[in-house]
């Protein structure tokens, strides 16, 4: 199982945090990994960024995702991670 919490706090979501969730959903119902990803959101993570939104995938701290790198960051931090478990 893997554990994807998205920051919501107020500098996340003016960076596009709302747009990252949506991305996360679409990518889950896309993939079929309902049973595999668990999504939160999260209030400040205590990790902000300049640019992008901060995601905690599990234990590991990732700043400055955005839609542009949305597709990247999904398949080395969440499909990488499932293909090894």
């Amino acid at each position: 199982m893997v554990i994807v919490q998205v920051c919501v706090g107020s500098s996340c979501h003016l960076k596009g945090s709302p747009e990252i969730v949506e991305l996360f959903q679409k990518a889950v119902e896309d993939y079929h990994l309902e049973d595999e990803v668990t999504l939160a959101g999260s209030f400040c993570i205590g990790k902000c960024n300049r640019v992008g939104v901060t995601v905690q995938v599990n234990d590991e701290i990732h700043t400055g995702v955005t839609k542009e790198s949305f597709k990247e960051f999904f398949k080395e931090n969440v499909l990488d991670k499932i293909e090894r478990e």
